[in-house]
Protein backbone atom coordinates (compact mmCIF):
# COMPACT_ATOMS: atom_id res chain seq x y z
CA UNK A 1 0.00 0.00 0.00
CA UNK A 2 1.52 3.42 -0.95
CA UNK A 3 2.15 5.55 1.75
CA UNK A 4 -0.60 8.71 2.66
CA UNK A 5 -2.59 11.17 4.62
CA UNK A 6 -5.88 8.62 4.99
CA UNK A 7 -5.21 6.90 8.33
CA UNK A 8 -6.07 3.53 6.78
CA UNK A 9 -7.56 3.25 3.14
CA UNK A 10 -9.47 0.41 4.76
CA UNK A 11 -11.72 3.13 6.72
CA UNK A 12 -12.15 4.53 3.15
CA UNK A 13 -16.12 4.80 2.91
CA UNK A 14 -18.15 6.62 0.26
CA UNK A 15 -18.55 10.54 0.81
CA UNK A 16 -15.13 10.70 3.09
CA UNK A 17 -13.80 12.62 0.06
CA UNK A 18 -16.50 14.75 -0.08
CA UNK A 19 -15.66 15.92 3.54
CA UNK A 20 -12.31 15.81 3.75
CA UNK A 21 -10.77 16.02 0.28
CA UNK A 22 -7.36 17.78 1.61
CA UNK A 23 -6.62 14.43 3.32
CA UNK A 24 -6.30 12.66 -0.13
CA UNK A 25 -3.31 14.28 -1.72
CA UNK A 26 -0.67 11.91 -1.52
CA UNK A 27 -3.40 9.18 -2.43
CA UNK A 28 -3.18 7.26 -5.16
CA UNK A 29 -6.35 6.77 -7.30
CA UNK A 30 -4.74 3.14 -7.74
CA UNK A 31 -5.16 2.37 -3.91
CA UNK A 32 -8.63 4.27 -4.08
CA UNK A 33 -9.91 1.90 -6.78
CA UNK A 34 -8.20 -0.87 -4.78
CA UNK A 35 -10.44 -0.15 -1.61
CA UNK A 36 -13.47 0.24 -3.74
CA UNK A 37 -13.22 -3.06 -5.29
CA UNK A 38 -12.76 -4.72 -1.70
CA UNK A 39 -15.94 -2.69 -0.19
CA UNK A 40 -18.25 -1.97 -3.02
CA UNK A 41 -17.23 -4.85 -5.59
CA UNK A 42 -20.06 -5.35 -6.80
CA UNK A 43 -21.43 -1.72 -7.16
CA UNK A 44 -20.78 0.28 -10.75
CA UNK A 45 -17.95 1.98 -11.38
CA UNK A 46 -18.41 2.54 -15.28
CA UNK A 47 -21.52 2.17 -16.66
CA UNK A 48 -21.72 2.36 -21.13
CA UNK A 49 -25.16 1.62 -23.30
CA UNK A 50 -23.64 -1.82 -23.66
CA UNK A 51 -22.48 -2.74 -19.98
CA UNK A 52 -21.52 -1.91 -16.54
CA UNK A 53 -18.20 -2.58 -15.00
CA UNK A 54 -18.22 -3.09 -11.61
CA UNK A 55 -15.28 -1.65 -9.03
CA UNK A 56 -13.96 -5.37 -9.18
CA UNK A 57 -14.09 -5.35 -12.48
CA UNK A 58 -11.79 -2.51 -12.87
CA UNK A 59 -9.30 -3.17 -10.46
CA UNK A 60 -8.82 -6.34 -11.86
CA UNK A 61 -8.25 -5.18 -15.31
CA UNK A 62 -5.59 -2.61 -14.47
CA UNK A 63 -4.16 -5.50 -12.71
CA UNK A 64 -4.20 -7.43 -16.17
CA UNK A 65 -2.58 -4.19 -18.00
CA UNK A 66 -0.08 -3.37 -14.84
CA UNK A 67 1.15 -7.55 -15.56
CA UNK A 68 1.80 -7.48 -18.88
CA UNK A 69 3.67 -3.81 -19.00
CA UNK A 70 6.13 -5.23 -16.57
CA UNK A 71 6.95 -8.02 -19.40
CA UNK A 72 7.59 -4.83 -21.63
CA UNK A 73 10.67 -3.36 -22.77
CA UNK A 74 11.71 -0.31 -21.34
CA UNK A 75 11.63 -0.82 -17.10
CA UNK A 76 10.37 1.15 -14.28
CA UNK A 77 9.58 4.72 -15.62
CA UNK A 78 9.58 4.27 -19.28
CA UNK A 79 7.00 5.32 -21.19
CA UNK A 80 3.68 3.47 -22.30
CA UNK A 81 1.60 5.24 -25.41
CA UNK A 82 -2.02 4.27 -24.79
CA UNK A 83 -4.70 4.58 -27.33
CA UNK A 84 -8.21 3.12 -26.34
CA UNK A 85 -11.81 4.34 -26.80
CA UNK A 86 -13.23 7.05 -23.42
CA UNK A 87 -14.71 3.85 -21.73
CA UNK A 88 -13.12 1.39 -18.88
CA UNK A 89 -10.15 0.53 -20.91
CA UNK A 90 -8.45 3.69 -21.17
CA UNK A 91 -8.71 4.18 -17.33
CA UNK A 92 -7.72 0.81 -16.18
CA UNK A 93 -4.67 1.71 -18.24
CA UNK A 94 -3.78 4.84 -16.72
CA UNK A 95 -3.73 2.58 -13.04
CA UNK A 96 -2.37 -0.31 -14.74
CA UNK A 97 0.90 2.10 -16.05
CA UNK A 98 0.85 3.31 -12.19
CA UNK A 99 1.10 0.07 -11.05
CA UNK A 100 3.37 -0.90 -13.03
CA UNK A 101 5.59 1.74 -12.20
CA UNK A 102 5.22 3.44 -16.14
CA UNK A 103 4.43 6.59 -17.12
CA UNK A 104 1.38 6.53 -18.96
CA UNK A 105 1.72 8.78 -22.21
CA UNK A 106 -2.30 9.02 -23.35
CA UNK A 107 -3.38 9.91 -26.93
CA UNK A 108 -7.02 10.85 -27.51
CA UNK A 109 -8.56 8.12 -29.67
CA UNK A 110 -9.46 10.22 -32.13
CA UNK A 111 -6.18 11.65 -33.04
CA UNK A 112 -4.81 10.74 -36.56
CA UNK A 113 -1.46 8.47 -37.69
CA UNK A 114 0.84 11.36 -37.83
CA UNK A 115 -0.02 12.78 -34.60
CA UNK A 116 -0.25 9.17 -32.84
CA UNK A 117 3.58 8.70 -33.79
CA UNK A 118 4.90 12.19 -32.76
CA UNK A 119 3.67 11.45 -29.32
CA UNK A 120 5.34 8.33 -29.20
CA UNK A 121 8.38 9.54 -30.33
CA UNK A 122 8.73 12.96 -28.35
CA UNK A 123 7.65 10.43 -25.31
CA UNK A 124 10.07 7.71 -26.55
CA UNK A 125 7.15 5.20 -26.01
CA UNK A 126 8.32 1.74 -27.52
CA UNK A 127 4.81 -0.25 -25.77
CA UNK A 128 1.55 0.73 -27.38
CA UNK A 129 -1.26 -0.26 -25.03
CA UNK A 130 -4.35 -0.39 -26.88
CA UNK A 131 -7.85 -2.16 -28.43
CA UNK A 132 -8.29 -4.82 -30.79
CA UNK A 133 -10.00 -2.89 -32.90
CA UNK A 134 -9.36 1.16 -33.39
CA UNK A 135 -11.73 3.87 -35.46
CA UNK A 136 -12.34 0.41 -37.77
CA UNK A 137 -8.58 -0.82 -38.26
CA UNK A 138 -6.79 -3.41 -36.01
CA UNK A 139 -4.17 -2.73 -33.81
CA UNK A 140 -2.15 -4.85 -36.38
CA UNK A 141 -3.10 -2.56 -39.36
CA UNK A 142 -2.42 0.73 -36.91
CA UNK A 143 1.10 -0.81 -36.29
CA UNK A 144 1.81 -0.76 -39.86
CA UNK A 145 0.70 2.64 -40.31
CA UNK A 146 2.90 3.63 -37.44
CA UNK A 147 5.77 1.77 -39.03
CA UNK A 148 5.64 4.15 -42.23
CA UNK A 149 5.73 7.19 -40.40
CA UNK A 150 8.99 5.45 -38.80
CA UNK A 151 7.49 4.25 -35.30
CA UNK A 152 8.26 0.97 -34.56
CA UNK A 153 6.72 -0.34 -30.96
CA UNK A 154 8.45 -3.19 -29.41
CA UNK A 155 5.34 -4.46 -27.49
CA UNK A 156 1.97 -4.13 -27.96
CA UNK A 157 -0.74 -4.91 -24.55
CA UNK A 158 -4.40 -5.25 -26.32
CA UNK A 159 -7.00 -4.81 -23.61
CA UNK A 160 -10.49 -6.46 -24.80
CA UNK A 161 -12.54 -4.28 -21.96
CA UNK A 162 -15.91 -6.57 -22.97
CA UNK A 163 -14.24 -9.62 -22.30
CA UNK A 164 -11.85 -8.92 -19.49
CA UNK A 165 -8.74 -10.28 -20.77
CA UNK A 166 -5.44 -8.03 -21.55
CA UNK A 167 -3.15 -9.75 -24.00
CA UNK A 168 0.60 -8.80 -24.75
CA UNK A 169 2.03 -9.34 -28.27
CA UNK A 170 6.05 -9.12 -28.79
CA UNK A 171 7.20 -7.45 -32.04
CA UNK A 172 10.61 -7.43 -31.98
CA UNK A 173 14.04 -7.24 -29.94
CA UNK A 174 14.76 -9.17 -27.02
CA UNK A 175 12.91 -10.42 -23.80
CA UNK A 176 13.01 -8.29 -20.74
CA UNK A 177 11.21 -7.45 -17.76
CA UNK A 178 11.17 -6.07 -14.21
CA UNK A 179 8.31 -7.62 -12.35
CA UNK A 180 11.61 -9.44 -10.30
CA UNK A 181 13.43 -6.45 -9.75
CA UNK A 182 12.89 -3.56 -6.94
CA UNK A 183 11.98 -0.68 -7.68
CA UNK A 184 10.52 2.57 -6.24
CA UNK A 185 7.00 2.74 -6.41
CA UNK A 186 5.32 6.40 -7.70
CA UNK A 187 4.34 9.10 -5.68
CA UNK A 188 1.50 11.32 -6.30
CA UNK A 189 3.94 13.91 -6.87
CA UNK A 190 6.05 12.56 -9.44
CA UNK A 191 5.07 12.80 -13.40
CA UNK A 192 2.89 9.29 -13.86
CA UNK A 193 0.33 11.08 -17.69
CA UNK A 194 1.57 12.95 -20.38
CA UNK A 195 -1.49 13.93 -22.59
CA UNK A 196 -1.14 16.30 -25.38
CA UNK A 197 -2.64 19.92 -25.98
CA UNK A 198 -5.75 19.54 -27.74
CA UNK A 199 -5.34 22.40 -30.44
CA UNK A 200 -6.20 22.21 -33.87
CA UNK A 201 -3.28 23.36 -35.89
CA UNK A 202 -0.05 21.85 -36.04
CA UNK A 203 1.67 19.27 -33.76
CA UNK A 204 0.60 18.92 -30.37
CA UNK A 205 2.64 19.20 -27.54
CA UNK A 206 3.32 16.70 -24.35
CA UNK A 207 1.95 17.93 -21.13
CA UNK A 208 3.57 16.18 -17.80
CA UNK A 209 0.85 15.86 -15.02
CA UNK A 210 1.15 14.66 -11.34
CA UNK A 211 -1.78 13.58 -9.80
CA UNK A 212 -1.59 15.60 -6.64
CA UNK A 213 -2.52 18.14 -9.60
CA UNK A 214 -5.95 16.30 -10.89
CA UNK A 215 -7.25 15.35 -7.11
CA UNK A 216 -6.94 19.27 -6.27
CA UNK A 217 -8.56 19.69 -9.23
CA UNK A 218 -11.06 17.34 -8.70
CA UNK A 219 -11.58 19.03 -5.06
CA UNK A 220 -12.53 22.21 -6.91
CA UNK A 221 -14.96 20.64 -9.49
CA UNK A 222 -16.36 19.16 -6.45
CA UNK A 223 -16.85 22.08 -4.45
CA UNK A 224 -18.09 24.18 -6.96
CA UNK A 225 -21.40 21.97 -8.02
CA UNK A 226 -21.50 20.74 -4.32
CA UNK A 227 -20.85 17.04 -6.05
CA UNK A 228 -21.10 14.01 -3.35
CA UNK A 229 -21.52 9.89 -2.64
CA UNK A 230 -25.62 10.29 -4.35
CA UNK A 231 -24.43 11.74 -7.73
CA UNK A 232 -24.23 9.81 -10.85
CA UNK A 233 -21.35 11.68 -13.12
CA UNK A 234 -21.76 11.41 -17.26
CA UNK A 235 -18.76 12.38 -18.30
CA UNK A 236 -18.73 12.45 -22.90
CA UNK A 237 -15.35 14.22 -23.04
CA UNK A 238 -12.52 12.83 -24.26
CA UNK A 239 -10.44 10.86 -21.45
CA UNK A 240 -7.20 11.43 -21.60
CA UNK A 241 -7.40 15.60 -21.95
CA UNK A 242 -7.52 17.80 -19.03
CA UNK A 243 -11.68 17.84 -18.72
CA UNK A 244 -12.03 13.97 -19.25
CA UNK A 245 -9.11 13.50 -16.60
CA UNK A 246 -10.89 15.13 -13.43
CA UNK A 247 -14.16 13.99 -14.85
CA UNK A 248 -13.96 10.77 -15.77
CA UNK A 249 -10.89 9.23 -14.15
CA UNK A 250 -10.33 11.15 -10.64
CA UNK A 251 -13.57 12.73 -9.29
CA UNK A 252 -16.35 9.70 -9.66
CA UNK A 253 -13.20 7.39 -8.66
CA UNK A 254 -12.46 9.40 -5.14
CA UNK A 255 -16.31 10.08 -4.20
CA UNK A 256 -16.98 5.75 -5.23
CA UNK A 257 -19.77 6.92 -7.63
CA UNK A 258 -20.53 5.62 -11.25
CA UNK A 259 -19.64 8.03 -14.46
CA UNK A 260 -21.46 7.41 -17.59
CA UNK A 261 -19.36 7.06 -20.70
CA UNK A 262 -19.12 6.21 -24.14
CA UNK A 263 -16.74 5.30 -27.13
CA UNK A 264 -18.07 7.49 -29.08
CA UNK A 265 -20.18 10.75 -28.41
CA UNK A 266 -23.45 10.77 -30.13
CA UNK A 267 -26.29 13.12 -29.00
CA UNK A 268 -29.16 11.03 -28.96
CA UNK A 269 -27.10 8.14 -27.38
CA UNK A 270 -26.25 10.69 -24.33
CA UNK A 271 -29.60 11.43 -24.07
CA UNK A 272 -31.09 8.40 -23.23
CA UNK A 273 -28.20 7.58 -20.62
CA UNK A 274 -29.34 10.55 -19.09
CA UNK A 275 -32.72 9.45 -18.26
CA UNK A 276 -31.64 5.86 -17.89
CA UNK A 277 -28.56 5.99 -15.19
CA UNK A 278 -30.46 9.38 -13.65
CA UNK A 279 -27.27 11.21 -14.32
CA UNK A 280 -26.87 14.42 -11.68
CA UNK A 281 -23.73 15.44 -13.04
CA UNK A 282 -23.14 15.89 -17.29
CA UNK A 283 -19.76 16.82 -18.47
CA UNK A 284 -19.35 18.17 -21.66
CA UNK A 285 -17.41 20.60 -24.02
CA UNK A 286 -20.12 23.58 -24.95
CA UNK A 287 -20.77 22.27 -28.74
CA UNK A 288 -22.14 19.12 -26.84
CA UNK A 289 -24.48 20.46 -24.60
CA UNK A 290 -25.45 22.69 -27.66
CA UNK A 291 -26.07 19.63 -29.99
CA UNK A 292 -27.99 18.13 -26.65
CA UNK A 293 -30.52 21.14 -26.42
CA UNK A 294 -30.89 20.94 -30.44
CA UNK A 295 -31.49 17.06 -30.45
CA UNK A 296 -35.00 16.36 -31.55
CA UNK A 297 -34.66 13.02 -29.73
CA UNK A 298 -33.89 15.06 -26.09
CA UNK A 299 -37.03 16.85 -26.85
CA UNK A 300 -38.80 13.04 -25.74
CA UNK A 301 -36.47 12.24 -22.98
CA UNK A 302 -36.37 12.77 -19.14
CA UNK A 303 -33.66 14.95 -18.04
CA UNK A 304 -34.90 16.13 -14.66
CA UNK A 305 -32.33 14.75 -12.64
CA UNK A 306 -29.83 16.55 -14.21
CA UNK A 307 -28.75 19.54 -11.64
CA UNK A 308 -25.26 20.46 -12.54
CA UNK A 309 -23.58 20.75 -16.45
CA UNK A 310 -19.77 21.23 -16.60
CA UNK A 311 -18.84 22.56 -19.49
CA UNK A 312 -16.30 24.81 -21.54
CA UNK A 313 -13.13 23.72 -23.50
CA UNK A 314 -14.41 26.62 -25.83
CA UNK A 315 -16.50 30.06 -25.12
CA UNK A 316 -19.48 29.20 -23.24
CA UNK A 317 -22.16 31.19 -25.67
CA UNK A 318 -24.78 32.22 -22.61
CA UNK A 319 -28.15 32.14 -24.91
CA UNK A 320 -27.58 28.36 -25.16
CA UNK A 321 -26.46 28.20 -22.10
CA UNK A 322 -29.96 29.78 -20.39
CA UNK A 323 -32.24 27.72 -22.23
CA UNK A 324 -30.39 24.71 -21.28
CA UNK A 325 -31.41 25.55 -17.52
CA UNK A 326 -34.51 26.43 -18.51
CA UNK A 327 -34.91 23.33 -20.27
CA UNK A 328 -33.44 20.91 -17.67
CA UNK A 329 -33.22 22.78 -14.42
CA UNK A 330 -28.99 22.64 -14.10
CA UNK A 331 -27.43 25.14 -13.93
CA UNK A 332 -24.45 25.64 -16.01
CA UNK A 333 -20.94 25.54 -14.30
CA UNK A 334 -17.57 26.16 -15.69
CA UNK A 335 -13.84 26.37 -15.36
CA UNK A 336 -11.33 28.59 -16.99
CA UNK A 337 -7.52 27.26 -17.51
CA UNK A 338 -5.73 24.99 -19.50
CA UNK A 339 -4.44 21.72 -19.88
CA UNK A 340 -0.75 23.61 -18.98
CA UNK A 341 -1.90 25.57 -16.24
CA UNK A 342 -4.65 24.38 -14.46
CA UNK A 343 -7.70 26.08 -13.17
CA UNK A 344 -7.21 29.65 -13.05
CA UNK A 345 -11.26 30.58 -11.84
CA UNK A 346 -14.56 28.78 -11.84
CA UNK A 347 -18.30 29.69 -11.26
CA UNK A 348 -19.93 27.48 -8.64
CA UNK A 349 -24.08 27.09 -7.58
CA UNK A 350 -23.71 29.91 -5.10
CA UNK A 351 -23.01 32.21 -8.09
CA UNK A 352 -25.64 34.19 -9.56
CA UNK A 353 -26.49 34.20 -13.34
CA UNK A 354 -24.87 36.89 -14.65
CA UNK A 355 -21.22 35.94 -12.98
CA UNK A 356 -22.10 32.16 -14.44
CA UNK A 357 -23.33 32.77 -17.77
CA UNK A 358 -21.23 35.47 -18.92
CA UNK A 359 -18.04 35.20 -17.05
CA UNK A 360 -15.56 32.47 -16.42
CA UNK A 361 -16.16 32.70 -12.12
CA UNK A 362 -13.72 34.72 -9.67
CA UNK A 363 -10.62 33.57 -9.88
CA UNK A 364 -9.01 30.68 -7.72
CA UNK A 365 -7.27 31.55 -4.32
CA UNK A 366 -5.05 29.55 -4.84
CA UNK A 367 -4.24 30.12 -8.43
CA UNK A 368 -2.21 33.27 -8.02
CA UNK A 369 -2.32 35.08 -11.28
CA UNK A 370 -1.13 38.36 -13.26
CA UNK A 371 -2.29 39.49 -16.31
CA UNK A 372 0.56 40.86 -18.29
CA UNK A 373 0.36 43.83 -21.10
CA UNK A 374 2.06 43.65 -24.60
CA UNK A 375 5.74 44.19 -22.99
CA UNK A 376 5.59 41.99 -20.52
CA UNK A 377 4.76 44.17 -17.48
CA UNK A 378 1.38 43.74 -14.66
CA UNK A 379 -1.40 45.39 -16.64
CA UNK A 380 -1.95 49.11 -15.01
CA UNK A 381 -5.68 49.03 -16.56
CA UNK A 382 -8.60 48.72 -14.47
CA UNK A 383 -10.28 46.02 -15.32
CA UNK A 384 -7.11 44.34 -15.97
CA UNK A 385 -6.60 43.55 -19.64
CA UNK A 386 -3.92 41.23 -20.93
CA UNK A 387 -2.23 37.59 -21.13
CA UNK A 388 -2.65 35.94 -17.61
CA UNK A 389 0.12 34.45 -16.28
CA UNK A 390 -0.13 32.04 -13.32
CA UNK A 391 1.84 30.05 -10.29
CA UNK A 392 0.15 27.28 -8.03
CA UNK A 393 -0.73 23.81 -7.02
CA UNK A 394 -2.97 22.93 -10.18
CA UNK A 395 -0.60 23.74 -12.80
CA UNK A 396 1.19 20.79 -14.77
CA UNK A 397 4.87 20.09 -14.60
CA UNK A 398 4.97 21.70 -18.23
CA UNK A 399 6.01 20.34 -21.53
CA UNK A 400 7.87 16.90 -21.81
CA UNK A 401 11.21 16.75 -23.10
CA UNK A 402 10.77 20.06 -25.24
CA UNK A 403 12.44 23.06 -23.65
CA UNK A 404 12.13 25.25 -27.09
CA UNK A 405 8.32 24.60 -26.32
CA UNK A 406 8.76 25.44 -22.41
CA UNK A 407 10.63 28.80 -22.95
CA UNK A 408 7.63 30.14 -24.27
CA UNK A 409 5.42 28.54 -22.25
CA UNK A 410 7.34 30.29 -18.63
CA UNK A 411 7.96 34.21 -18.32
CA UNK A 412 11.54 34.50 -17.25
CA UNK A 413 10.75 34.19 -13.67
CA UNK A 414 8.99 31.06 -14.07
CA UNK A 415 5.14 32.18 -13.81
CA UNK A 416 3.39 29.98 -16.44
CA UNK A 417 1.85 31.51 -19.32
CA UNK A 418 -1.38 30.81 -21.25
CA UNK A 419 -2.40 31.36 -24.55
CA UNK A 420 -5.62 33.98 -23.68
CA UNK A 421 -6.68 37.38 -23.45
CA UNK A 422 -8.82 38.21 -20.79
CA UNK A 423 -10.11 40.99 -18.84
CA UNK A 424 -10.46 40.60 -14.91
CA UNK A 425 -13.02 43.10 -13.46
CA UNK A 426 -13.13 44.55 -9.59
CA UNK A 427 -15.13 41.63 -8.33
CA UNK A 428 -11.73 38.91 -9.45
CA UNK A 429 -14.30 37.88 -12.48
CA UNK A 430 -12.64 36.23 -15.23
CA UNK A 431 -13.80 37.02 -18.91
CA UNK A 432 -11.77 35.46 -21.95
CA UNK A 433 -11.69 38.29 -25.26
CA UNK A 434 -9.23 36.57 -27.28
CA UNK A 435 -6.49 34.34 -27.59
CA UNK A 436 -3.07 35.32 -28.60
CA UNK A 437 -3.14 33.16 -31.92
CA UNK A 438 -6.73 33.52 -32.13
CA UNK A 439 -7.27 37.02 -34.37
CA UNK A 440 -7.51 38.05 -37.91
CA UNK A 441 -4.93 40.56 -38.46
CA UNK A 442 -7.04 42.76 -41.03
CA UNK A 443 -4.94 45.57 -42.76
CA UNK A 444 -2.62 45.40 -39.42
CA UNK A 445 -5.08 45.71 -36.84
CA UNK A 446 -6.30 42.30 -34.23
CA UNK A 447 -9.56 41.24 -34.48
CA UNK A 448 -10.57 39.10 -32.11
CA UNK A 449 -12.18 35.61 -33.07
CA UNK A 450 -13.61 34.94 -29.60
CA UNK A 451 -15.54 38.43 -29.64
CA UNK A 452 -17.05 37.67 -33.15
CA UNK A 453 -18.27 34.35 -32.54
CA UNK A 454 -19.76 35.31 -29.18
CA UNK A 455 -21.49 38.11 -31.23
CA UNK A 456 -22.52 35.88 -34.26
CA UNK A 457 -23.61 33.15 -32.13
CA UNK A 458 -26.50 35.37 -30.24
CA UNK A 459 -28.41 35.32 -33.95
CA UNK A 460 -31.61 33.37 -33.34
CA UNK A 461 -30.55 31.44 -36.62
CA UNK A 462 -27.26 30.05 -35.58
CA UNK A 463 -26.97 27.09 -33.81
CA UNK A 464 -22.91 26.29 -34.02
CA UNK A 465 -20.53 29.20 -35.75
CA UNK A 466 -16.56 29.07 -36.17
CA UNK A 467 -14.71 32.31 -37.13
CA UNK A 468 -11.66 32.61 -39.43
CA UNK A 469 -9.61 34.45 -41.05
CA UNK A 470 -9.35 33.78 -45.19
CA UNK A 471 -6.17 35.36 -47.15
CA UNK A 472 -6.72 38.29 -49.03
CA UNK A 473 -4.64 40.42 -51.27
CA UNK A 474 -5.14 43.83 -49.94
CA UNK A 475 -6.05 43.39 -46.26
CA UNK A 476 -3.96 40.31 -45.84
CA UNK A 477 -6.82 38.66 -44.23
CA UNK A 478 -10.73 38.97 -43.98
CA UNK A 479 -13.16 38.07 -41.10
CA UNK A 480 -15.08 34.53 -42.32
CA UNK A 481 -17.82 33.24 -40.44
CA UNK A 482 -18.41 29.35 -40.92
CA UNK A 483 -22.06 29.04 -39.33
CA UNK A 484 -24.66 25.90 -39.04
CA UNK A 485 -28.03 27.02 -38.86
CA UNK A 486 -30.99 25.93 -37.23
CA UNK A 487 -33.70 24.34 -39.41
CA UNK A 488 -34.74 26.23 -41.73
CA UNK A 489 -32.84 28.94 -40.98
CA UNK A 490 -31.06 31.16 -43.14
CA UNK A 491 -28.21 33.81 -43.03
CA UNK A 492 -26.12 35.58 -45.86
CA UNK A 493 -23.56 37.98 -45.53
CA UNK A 494 -26.22 40.86 -45.75
CA UNK A 495 -28.59 39.30 -42.97
CA UNK A 496 -26.34 38.83 -40.90
CA UNK A 497 -24.24 42.03 -41.07
CA UNK A 498 -27.79 44.44 -41.01
CA UNK A 499 -28.59 42.34 -38.04
CA UNK A 500 -25.62 43.26 -36.19
CA UNK A 501 -25.51 46.58 -37.16
CA UNK A 502 -28.12 46.73 -35.37
CA UNK A 503 -27.05 45.65 -32.36
CA UNK A 504 -24.70 48.55 -32.34
CA UNK A 505 -21.60 46.59 -33.12
CA UNK A 506 -18.46 48.06 -34.72
CA UNK A 507 -17.96 47.48 -38.22
CA UNK A 508 -14.65 45.50 -37.64
CA UNK A 509 -16.36 43.10 -36.19
CA UNK A 510 -18.63 42.29 -38.97
CA UNK A 511 -18.01 38.86 -40.65
CA UNK A 512 -17.18 39.68 -44.50
CA UNK A 513 -18.05 36.48 -45.46
CA UNK A 514 -20.62 33.79 -44.45
CA UNK A 515 -20.58 29.88 -45.10
CA UNK A 516 -22.94 27.77 -44.48
CA UNK A 517 -22.06 24.12 -43.10
CA UNK A 518 -24.26 21.24 -42.44
CA UNK A 519 -22.08 20.67 -39.16
CA UNK A 520 -18.25 21.82 -37.70
CA UNK A 521 -15.52 19.33 -37.71
CA UNK A 522 -14.44 19.02 -33.76
CA UNK A 523 -10.83 17.86 -33.11
CA UNK A 524 -9.34 14.97 -30.77
CA UNK A 525 -10.39 17.42 -27.50
CA UNK A 526 -13.44 17.53 -28.53
CA UNK A 527 -12.91 21.48 -29.74
CA UNK A 528 -13.71 22.89 -33.25
CA UNK A 529 -11.36 21.93 -35.26
CA UNK A 530 -10.51 25.80 -36.67
CA UNK A 531 -8.11 24.47 -39.64
CA UNK A 532 -11.28 22.44 -40.64
CA UNK A 533 -13.28 25.61 -40.66
CA UNK A 534 -10.82 27.44 -42.73
CA UNK A 535 -9.82 24.93 -45.00
CA UNK A 536 -14.23 24.48 -46.04
CA UNK A 537 -14.43 28.94 -46.27
CA UNK A 538 -11.11 28.85 -48.30
CA UNK A 539 -12.63 26.16 -50.62
CA UNK A 540 -15.89 27.84 -50.83
CA UNK A 541 -14.89 31.29 -51.82
CA UNK A 542 -12.59 29.92 -54.53
CA UNK A 543 -15.59 28.74 -56.05
CA UNK A 544 -17.52 32.14 -55.14
CA UNK A 545 -15.43 35.26 -55.02
CA UNK A 546 -13.61 36.53 -57.95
Amino acid sequence: MTTNSVDSLDDLVSGTFATHPERYSHVPISDVIRTWARQIPDRPAFVTPARTTTWIEYDRLADAVARELRATVGGLRSRAALLLPDTTGVHAALCGCYRAGRVAAAIGVRSGVREIAHIMRRTGATVLVTAPEIRGRSWRGLVEELRVQGVFPSDVVVVDEDGGAVGRHRLGGVEHGDAALPGTPFTTSEVTILNSTSGTTGLPKVVAHDERKWVAFAREAMLGGRIGPDDVVCSVVPAPFGFGLWSAHFLPALLGVPVVVTAKFDVDEMAMMIERERVTVLCCVSTQFRMLLRSEAVRHRDLSSLRVLYTGGEPVPYRDARAFEERTGAKVLQFYGSNEAGVVSRTTLDDDVETRLRTCGHVLGSAHVRVLDESGADSPERPRRGRPAVRGPLMSAGYWADPAANAELYTQDGWMLLGDIVEIDEQDRVRVVGRTADFVIRGGKNISIVEIEELVGEHPAVSDVAVVGVPDEIFGERVCAVVVTDAGGHLDTGTLAWWLRARGVTPEYLPEYVVTVDRLEVGPGGKTDRRAAKAVAVEWLSRTVR
